[in-house]
């Protein structure tokens, strides 16, 4: 027996905190959803970077239909101006909200999504493509593959699992997967859990967003204690001084901190900084790894014993090949958002409120959402996919004009927020995953629909 499209839940990929912040839309909507994560727990990808504190208070790091799920349960609502680390974020938002009887009864953990298509159609058949619903393919921790049928699907995995590479031209170097035993991710936990990969040691930082610049002041506070340890710090421009940023100046103060202290780091020879970088080979060796290429246009040979590649992210688009996707060719965002998005216009705080609309997709019941909808720009903060996903829930329900009129609170600044740097070529200080500065915030309606109110 057939099943109605309507009658089948919304897939929500990710439970991270714009994933549950669409599954708790989604219910105040009367909509089922269901939320497919790949880890063991919720914000799993949150947790991996754990030790780094967030630039962005908790004010902004809480969306408004998961507080208002959370509040009957007894939920503390933490201190609206402290910082959160990525720990807290999950353990005294994240895994409360998972635990909440409306959302643990739709959520699977333990379970990859691996591919996207319309039921019944590939992406090139046309005929009564519309009337379909979605076909969701997961594999569980025992290898078992299973499909899912879907009305519509949130695609709000992230790009946390998708580095850069190290290589020059958005390309691998030679040999970087065979030395992938000597890279990690760009917020490795330098003083807690992997301080003996690094203690005595050398290590290149690759890399000119926040991620990279707190790494680089961990691996400081390491040497100091740990002699032998070895720092050069690799960027592909010229000039590090977009990431010193304003100093005290800085209406972010943790943030000015942060480019303060590495300044000074920099200027006092604690590390070495190597400029116009490109790492084109890669060669592993039994227990350190030789790096080559050129800087400065002369010959680059280096012998490290770890690389920490914090040269940001791209999207996870092979799990889609079959989806219908209109997307900008540049950063690989939606094309009607990729306008508002482009990190040599914005920083998080200019980028305008968007909603539904800007965010569809030729396969209509598609969305990216969270931190994959901005491709490789770097520009995303929370509070702006909790709007995406409470447009989206809106739409999906029938409620044109609520999803429309788009609002949102900003910060006055218009800076981005987040040790989280997860920018597409490495050179931004633009930040990923985060909420808005603790200053004075202005609120922005945008929408395309009747009343709504342009900015």
């Amino acid at each position: 027996m057939s099943v109605e499209r309507a009658d089948l839940p919304v897939v929500v990929i990710g439970a991270g905190p714009v994933g549950l912040a669409a599954a708790a839309h989604l219910l105040e909507r009367g909509l089922e959803p269901l939320v497919l994560e790949a880890g063991d727990g919720p914000g799993a990808a949150v947790a991996s970077w754990g030790h780094v504190r967030l630039f962005s208070p908790w004010r902004y790091d809480v969306d408004a239909a998961a507080r208002r799920l959370l509040e009957p349960t007894g939920w503390a609502e933490p201190e609206p101006d402290g910082l959160p680390t990525g720990s807290e974020l999950v353990e005294r938002y994240l895994v409360p909200l998972a635990a909440t009887p409306e959302i643990a009864t739709h959520l699977r953990t333990g379970t990859r999504v691996v591919a996207v298509a319309r039921d019944g159609a590939d992406r090139t058949r046309s005929l009564g493509r519309e009337r379909n619903g979605y076909r969701v393919r997961t594999v569980d921790g025992t290898g078992a593959v299973r499909d899912v049928l879907a009305r519509a699907v949130i695609d709000a995995s992230g790009t946390f699992s998708t580095s850069n590479p190290l290589g020059v031209s958005g390309l691998p170097a030679a040999g970087e997967a065979e030395a992938a035993a000597f890279v990690t991710g760009p917020l490795p936990d330098v003083l807690g859990a992997q301080r003996d990969r690094f203690a005595g040691r050398h290590t290149l930082v690759v890399g000119m967003g926040h991620s990279a610049a707190n790494t680089l002041l961990n691996l400081i506070d390491l040497a100091e204690s740990e002699p032998g340890t070895t720092i050069t710090w690799a960027i592909r421009g010229g000039s590090p001084r977009r990431l010193f940023g304003g100093g005290t100046d800085d209406e972010l103060p943790a943030r000015g901190r942060l480019g303060t202290r590495l300044q000074a780091a920099v200027e006092s020879g604690h590390l070495t900084l190597l400029k116009r970088v490109s790492i084109e080979r890669l060669v592993p060796g039994d227990e350190s790894v030789r790096v080559r290429g050129t800087v400065r246009a002369e010959v680059l040979d280096l012998q490290v014993h770890a690389i920490v590649d914090a040269t940001g992210f791209r999207p996870d688009l092979d799990m889609l090949r079959e989806v219908r996707l209109d997307l900008d060719p540049i950063v690989e965002a939606p094309a009607a958002l990729a306008p508002l998005i482009d990190p040599n216009q914005h920083s998080c705080g200019t980028v305008p409120p968007h909603g539904e609309r800007v965010l569809s997709h030729p396969d209509d019941g598609f969305y990216l959402a969270g931190m994959k909808s901005y491709g490789r720009a770097p520009t995303f903060l929370l509070a702006t996919g909790y709007e995406q996903v409470r447009s989206i829930a809106a739409a999906l329900a029938g409620d044109r004009a609520a999803a429309d009129v788009v609002e949102l609170n900003l910060p006055a600044t218009g800076v981005c927020s987040s040790d989280l740097a997860l920018a597409a070529d490495g050179e931004s200080a633009a930040g990923s995953c985060c909420g808005t500065a603790p200053a004075e915030p202005q609120l922005v309606t945008f929408g395309v629909g009747p009343g709504a109110v342009r900015r």
